[in-house]
């Protein structure tokens, strides 16, 4: 079975979390992805929130899968030159860096252009050039600038951010769908491209319909935030979605941190719940009957349902709820995630032996493709393929001794 972007080389000049987010979705679509980093202490994350002392942080290898690293010293005069020839050789080129480093060593789109105009070239940034910010962009701050944070959290509590990284590999996932794209017009133009993604964009994308909310507050406010203030901007909603469907977390048993099942009440869904939990009454009572009358009193409407699921355990109420077609779903933990065999054995939770940290447990691809399957692979030690990438682009042994006995690699 051969992979989707076989024979795709890709040139990964990213670090942390939103680029390596993009390079590693492009790897597990089975493109080669040549990750550069500095010599010795190559990727910040590698050294980042250790578990053990001296090996590779999870943060980078759970960020870095499929990828070969070289190791190169860009400031240098061979280091350049070799990035020159890496430029030439590839496909995509993705970068994260600050505004203009890259271009202050030489490599900006159009020098890369210049070297190779097949090139599709991706550049992530905080904030887009034309925004007029000038400031670092870090996940919550992405968040918090682009609108996901007002929203988040209860009414009575400050802005909130959200667990789920939306800033960072949200951001890269805007990327690879760019990248895909361009190499795509390539087959028809022949030429390469620029493609720009700024976490706060993407922030803003991921948060399109609160923006829609924003705007039919024109006509007065809205009714699927029930007893909200009157209030010039959208406002926080805790549990809710927004969507005009009420959900809340009720809690189950054993009532530990976690024992909590989502639940979620459509019209449609009232007469059979009430007739679960045992509250027949409820169906026509005036004051729970209707969709408009729960959303008064949505409070009750789950203090119902709430003691019937404390007697349970949240994989008992999603089981009784289904059966009866109303939207739930458990609130897993972490650990109940990596606990789960069913995602290893659908291929994705991963164990991955690694020489130095032993076997750890990554994901897998999230994008399935009947007929592209690239298998799991730890990521790389550092420099670990600067030889091979090397001798590939005409590098004698000599000349890579040479080069590193020079601090180039």
């Amino acid at each position: 079975m051969g992979k989707a972007l076989e024979g795709v080389r890709v040139l990964d000049m990213t670090h942390v979390q939103s680029g390596p987010s993009a390079t590693q979705m492009l790897a597990w679509l089975g493109a080669e992805v040549i990750k550069v980093e500095m010599p010795r202490r190559g990727d910040i994350t590698r050294s980042q929130l250790r578990d053990k002392s001296n090996v590779d942080s999870l943060y980078f290898t759970m960020l870095n899968a499929n990828k070969r690293s070289l190791t190169l010293n860009i400031k240098s005069a061979q280091g350049q030159e070799a990035l020159t020839r890496l430029i030439a050789s590839c496909d995509v080129l993705v970068e994260n860096f600050g505004p203009g480093v890259l271009e202050r060593q030489g490599f900006g789109y159009d020098q890369a252009r210049a070297i190779n105009p097949r090139l599709i070239y991706a550049t992530i940034k905080g904030f887009a050039d034309a925004s007029g910010i000038d400031a670092k962009a870090y996940e919550t701050i992405a968040q918090a600038m682009g609108g996901a944070m007002s929203t988040t959290g209860w009414r009575s509590g400050p802005p909130t951010a959200s667990s789920a990284q939306i800033g960072d590999t949200g951001t890269g996932v805007h990327c690879l769908s760019g990248v895909l794209a361009a190499l795509y017009q390539r087959t028809v133009t022949g030429e390469g491209q620029l493609v720009e993604v700024a976490m706060q964009d993407c922030v803003m994308n991921l948060l399109r319909v609160k923006l829609r909310d924003q705007q039919r507050l024109a006509s007065g406010p809205l009714p699927e935030y029930p007893g909200a203030p009157e209030t010039d901007c959208v406002p926080r909603a805790g549990n809710c979605s927004g969507g005009g469907q009420p959900g809340a977390a009720v809690r189950c048993a054993p009532g530990g941190e976690n024992d909590y099942c989502y639940v979620i009440i459509q019209p449609q869904g009232w007469a059979p719940l009430m007739r679960l939990v045992g509250r027949k009454d409820l169906i026509d009572d005036p004051k729970f009957a209707s969709h408009e009358a729960r959303l008064q009193r949505l409070d009750a409407c789950f203090d119902v349902i709430e003691r019937w699921s404390l007697k349970r355990t949240k994989f008992e109420v999603m089981d009784a709820l289904k059966a009866i077609d109303v939207p739930c779903g458990p609130v897993l933990s972490t650990k109940d995630i990596l606990q789960d065999r069913a995602l290893y054995d659908r291929g994705f939770l991963v164990e991955v032996p690694h020489p130095e940290r032993g076997t750890y447990v990554t994901l897998g691809s999230p994008i399935q493709m009947s007929a592209s399957h690239v298998p799991v692979e730890r990521a790389p030690l550092l420099g670990e393929h600067t030889d091979e990438v090397l001798g590939a682009l005409g590098y004698s042994a000599e000349e890579i001794a040479g080069m590193r006995t020079a601090g180039a690699v």
